[in-house]
């Protein structure tokens, strides 16, 4: 009979999940972070062969060392291609499936069907999961997680049988997570609290003695040493990729006071969309200047409700593990080292839930005595709010079907959005929608004058506007205000290229290329402008290089085809001929064939 409620919880978790997150399937890529991930990620285009493993084992491209993420990624282009349904309906199975041994591992620790049902059913169902789902570029959160509650769920088996081969089984699980997500370091803690409950293994073997407590609390601890040493590891690792690409905030841009305060009201913030999931938006910028009483009452909250919990922790466990749950899986994230802009972030409360889940599926009916009210009122009430859950979270999936409604509902829902302007000013300059865009570029800039992109996004519509005094002066603030930006280079070789001042466009050419050897574009760039100054050797090197970097560029094939043709190598030149005719290029074959040079 149990097996039967099991199987029977199971599918309504599954199919519930499948119903909440349907709109999905018709979602695009956005263009905030799905492009350097995958759209316009070359290696992530040429799928799993030894050297994308390599790359994806040794690089730190975007701030993070997560190999497993960018396998995941080019399994998935390799499998759909730009099809963005796949590479959505693959987060949304590894989203439910983290929900399903999410319940497994409840079910076997605790044995209570429904608290185990509404707390996974919670989890799942909740708005707050939608960024990590919906989000392409947020594969890394559900992978991470996956293997999260099956490290959990293994741990378990360890920690009722004792076998050595099920603890081994559970920290190779935890590596693989770290692999995903290095969120995920924190695991190590989380263990420490499970332990207290639902394993029970405090109480169970020293009873409830302080001192007894204590030398549990040592062996408990010792036994996490592995854990904690691959999280030491792992948490340098993110340090040492973060350094190296720059993508930590330096305490100019956010000083210490701010950071603080902005994690005391992070921490009462996401607890209040967790009860009342409202505006929720793609990217929440920092207030100027945070209210007193915003800090303070934010404060007093969380520490109110650490009081409660420490204070119940023999007679409701569940609590206590439960709100240390969250607390604890927020530190990586809560922005005292900030990482990017954002004063908050939706899919920063993927992990964190679980905790709040557990302390509600059981806190809840422990205040409520008696069965038959549990059963008359708590169990339709439980219901109803899970079928509201799973509306507003069908709902939220629709803002995310591309980057005009993402950008537009994040704009509708936050104040002084920055960079949500400047990203829908992107979308609707790529849908031609020139004039939008110019304006929202505008906004960017007004309410962040050193908004680096919005300034370069602005000059392009200039240049191709024909606007090049005002051209020239965006691409000249984007380059002062980020050194580092080749695409601000690259245009600005553009508009260089295009007033005849070759060896100016050259010199930003050669610049961004110093900064970037990989930069596809302005390896390309460089090879056209050189071939244009008669270096055919050099512009020859370049397209050597951008073949290399991208085996199906056409358009690098035309053109080194052309200067082998023009410089007399014609069985080099009528190769690649052929090469660009069969991705789609055939100007150069034709004309090679029409000449008698090519057969």
């Amino acid at each position: 009979m149990k097996k039967k409620y099991q199987c029977v919880i199971i599918v309504l978790l599954v199919v519930s999940s499948f119903v909440a997150f349907s709109p999905i399937a018709a979602n695009e890529f956005i263009n905030f972070d799905d492009n350097g991930y995958i759209t316009e990620n070359i290696q992530v285009q040429q799928g799993i062969h030894l050297q994308t493993i390599h790359w994806a084992l040794t690089t730190t491209h975007f701030g993070c060392w997560n190999p497993l993420t960018w396998i995941s990624h080019m399994l998935d282009w390799r499998l759909f291609g730009a099809n963005a349904s796949g590479h959505h309906l693959v987060s949304l199975i590894l989203h439910i499936g983290s929900v399903i041994f999410l319940f497994l591992f409840l079910y076997k620790t605790t044995g209570n069907f429904w608290p185990c049902f509404f707390a996974s059913a919670l989890f799942s169902l909740h708005p707050l999961r939608v960024e990590s789902v919906a989000w392409a570029s947020e594969r890394k959160d559900v992978l991470n997680l996956f293997f999260t509650v099956l490290c959990f769920y293994a741990y378990a088996f360890y920690a009722r049988e004792k076998k050595l081969s099920q603890y081994a089984l559970s920290l190779m699980i935890f590596i693989l997570a770290v692999m995903s997500k290095p969120m995920a370091v924190t695991i190590p803690f989380v263990l420490l609290l499970l332990d207290y409950w639902p394993l029970n293994r405090w109480q169970q073997k020293y009873g409830d003695k302080t001192e007894a407590g204590f030398q549990s609390a040592v062996k408990l601890v010792g036994e996490k040493i592995p854990f904690f040493c691959v999280s030491i590891a792992a948490s340098a690792t993110a340090v040492w990729a973060q350094s190296k690409e720059g993508t930590v905030a330096s305490l100019d841009y956010v000083p210490v006071m701010i950071r603080a305060s902005n994690a005391i009201v992070a921490y009462a913030t996401y607890l209040a969309k967790i009860f009342w999931p409202d505006n929720l938006a793609v990217f929440y910028p920092y207030e100027p200047v945070l209210p007193l009483w915003k800090i303070l009452s934010s404060a007093a909250v969380i520490l109110f409700i650490t009081l409660i919990a420490i204070y119940s922790v023999r007679k409701r466990p569940y609590l206590f593990t439960g709100w240390f749950i969250y607390l604890g899986t927020l530190v990586p994230v809560i922005g005292l080292v900030q990482v990017g802009s954002q004063a908050l972030a939706d899919r920063y409360t993927y992990l964190p839930s679980v905790g709040i889940a557990l302390a509600l599926a059981w806190g809840i009916p422990s205040w409520i005595e008696n069965k038959k009210l549990r059963r008359n009122i708590l169990a339709p009430a439980a219901i109803i709010f899970l079928c509201l859950m799973m509306l507003l979270t069908w709902h939220q999936c629709h803002y995310w079907k591309n980057s005009v409604s993402v950008f537009s509902h994040s704009l509708r829902v936050t104040k002084n959005n920055a960079l949500a302007n400047n990203q829908l000013g992107l979308a609707l300059y790529e849908k031609g929608r020139d004039r939008e865009a110019l304006h929202h570029f505008d906004q960017a800039i007004l309410l962040q004058p050193k908004e680096d992109s919005a300034h370069n996004n602005r000059g392009a519509i200039y240049l191709k506007y024909g606007m090049l005094r005002e051209a020239f002066d965006d691409f000249s603030k984007a380059i002062a205000i980020n050194p580092g930006y080749v695409k601000a280079y690259n245009n600005r070789a553009n508009l260089y290229m295009k007033t005849g001042q070759h060896q100016l466009a050259l010199n930003d050419l050669n610049e961004a290329i110093r900064i970037k050897p990989d930069y596809i574009l302005g390896r390309f760039n460089r090879g056209v402008l050189s071939a244009r100054l008669g270096d055919y050797q050099k512009s020859i090197s370049d397209f050597n290089i951008v073949i290399v970097l991208n085996p199906n560029h056409g358009v690098a094939y035309v053109n080194r085809a052309s200067l082998y043709l023009n410089t007399g190598n014609i069985k080099a030149g009528c190769s690649d001929a052929q090469k660009a005719c069969a991705l789609g290029h055939c100007e150069v074959w034709e004309a090679a064939g029409a000449r008698g040079s090519c057969r």
